[in-house]
């Protein structure tokens, strides 16, 4: 997993999360690049975001729907 710092156009296409809503604190969006996914607070799409690798986030899908 990669931090990265944040950027005012990262070139991504970003996807936001069908659980996220406007009104409560649990925003996220993420996006698909050749070897990462990238995740980040919708709330502050300037903010620091995550890169993790596509494993990894199956992995850790997998387990939330799980719960």
């Amino acid at each position: 997993m990669t931090k990265r710092a944040p950027e005012a156009d990262t070139g991504l296409a970003w996807i936001k999360s069908s659980y996220s809503s406007n009104d409560g604190p649990d925003c996220v969006e993420v996006a698909a690049a050749p070897g990462r996914v990238h995740v980040r607070d919708s709330k502050d799409v300037t903010g620091p975001a995550l890169a993790v690798a596509p494993d990894a986030w199956s992995a850790f899908v997998t387990h939330a729907v799980t719960r």
